[in-house]
């Protein structure tokens, strides 16, 4: 027996491949399926069947594409009711694959037809599940995003989890290795452990939605609290993944090579989106553009931000990284990419056309400013991560929700945005700045350098100003 987690870190997710002599079964594919082929290959094995724990909200499953290239069925859970040609497992059901079988739990909560997967070895042994959204490592399934597809309330789902979790999963064996669909980053939880595979007994100890002494109204009130509204973009991968989609073969293929010239005309139509990093950027850039780095929480933050999946965007990006870019706007739906800027960022300066750039300082720049009386510094954090700890005196305008926030900044005094490292104030600044704000600053190196300074810093154990020195 193999099992192969494929972690795809811009999703924060999970994929698994399962080889027992000869046959294979994948789990919760990405859109890109050419790897899960090319590992069976390998293996002179056979894909058998491929297993979708849920209608998964946060990037569109390689399912379709995946079946139609290997013949092998896909296989939910009850009560899944897809657009196409499907195996709607029953509660118990039990498939083979080679010496090891794969038996399916329905555990309904985080959506109603979310099945954890349980897989036995040659001896007939409890060895590990597949839990998808069900079962993170320190959390569980957030149970407010299928409302409205199940006509239930988040309390009534929570309330359905509590049950999957304890007539479903806690009864296995400590030993038996939790295989989640995501880790820390997705949104599809509030407390997602850095690890990305642990064992039941460890969450039975250390995650507090599964403590043995928890009523259901414990429960559901925990599990509810503090949830950030999802990503715009969730119900769409949700509807895609539902009723079918185009191969990320064709999206590719449709994606044009543009001139300065023709970059600058498809302008008018489209959305600029520069995946370079924030430095670049900083630095020169096409007026109107959005950053929204490769090399961070990519496609997450696409999502959150750009609420419109049908977007046409055109892009800037390194040289050499244009399918990639491509590519990974697919995995969350953002399908209508309209081309690249051919040679990247330095063949629209050689043209001589205009560019743009955002100012940036040092951490110790900030605290000397500060120190001099400067005011207008706003932290782009989360919530969470503002509470936690802060700049005495910094407000917080939170990247997730900028939106809804854009009229609190302000709109004409040079003004300087921080996050935790850079990546999120770049992007805050390139949307302000698009919308009309040029008097943006970005903090190099976020709240990290923040922290190395002696600004006051206040912290949730403190009630005024301390340091955190």
């Amino acid at each position: 027996m193999k099992i192969e987690q494929i972690y795809t870190g811009c999703l924060a997710q999970g994929a698994y491949y399962i080889e027992s002599n000869g046959e294979v079964a994948i789990i919760d594919p990405l859109r890109e399926i050419q790897q899960y082929i090319d590992k069976a290959t390998a293996d002179n094995a056979k894909i058998k069947y491929i297993f979708e724990t849920h209608f998964h909200a946060d990037f569109v499953s390689g399912h379709l594409t995946l079946s139609q290239k290997t013949g092998a069925p896909i296989i939910y859970g009850p009560t899944a009711q897809p657009a196409f040609s499907a195996h709607i497992a029953t509660d118990g059901e039990v498939f083979k694959i080679g010496n090891v079988t794969i038996t399916a739990l329905h555990t309904p909560g985080h959506t109603m037809e979310s099945t954890t997967y349980l897989l036995r070895d040659e001896n007939g042994k409890d060895y590990a599940i597949f839990s998808g959204d069900t079962l993170f490592l320190g959390d569980v399934g957030r149970p407010d995003l299928a409302q409205k597809a199940a006509h239930l309330t988040q309390e009534q789902l929570a309330t359905t989890l509590f049950h999957s979790l304890r007539t479903k999963i806690m009864p296995l064996a400590d030993d038996v290795i939790v295989y989640p669909a995501h880790g820390a980053g997705s949104a599809c939880g509030k407390n997602l452990s850095k690890e990305t595979v642990g064992t039941l007994g460890e969450q039975k100890r250390t995650n507090y939605a599964l403590r043995a002494d928890m009523t259901v109204d414990e429960f559901v009130a925990e599990v509810t609290d503090g949830l950030l509204p999802p990503p715009a973009y969730f119900p769409e991968n949700v509807r895609l993944n539902k009723e079918g989609y185009e191969a990320i073969d064709t999206i590719i293929e449709k994606n044009k090579v543009f001139t300065p010239a023709e970059f600058k005309q498809a302008a008018g139509e489209a959305l600029i989106l520069d995946v370079r990093d924030a430095d670049s950027f900083g630095k020169g850039h096409i007026p109107g553009a959005i950053f929204i780095g490769i090399d961070g929480g990519f496609a997450p933050w696409v999502g959150s931000l750009i609420t419109d999946i049908n977007q046409p965007i055109i892009l800037v990006t390194p040289e050499g990284r244009e399918q990639e870019t491509i590519t990974r706007l697919a995995r969350v739906g953002y399908d209508n990419t309209l081309g690249y800027l051919a040679g990247g960022m330095q063949t629209w300066i050689d043209a001589g056309f205009e560019t743009a750039s955002i100012g940036r300082i040092t951490a110790n720049e900030l605290e000397t400013l500060m120190n001099n009386g400067e005011e207008s510094v706003i932290d782009v954090r989360k919530p969470g991560e503002y509470t936690s700890a802060h700049i005495a005196n910094v407000p917080n305008l939170p990247l997730d929700f900028i939106n809804d926030y854009i009229a609190e900044f302000p709109s004409q005094k040079t003004t300087y945005l921080h996050c935790a490292g850079g990546y999120r104030s770049m992007i805050a600044a390139s949307i302000l700045k698009a919308r009309g704000f040029h008097n943006m600053i970005d903090v190099i190196g976020g709240f990290g350098k923040i922290k190395e300074t002696n600004l006051p810093i206040v912290t949730q154990e403190c009630e005024s100003s301390c340091s955190t020195k």
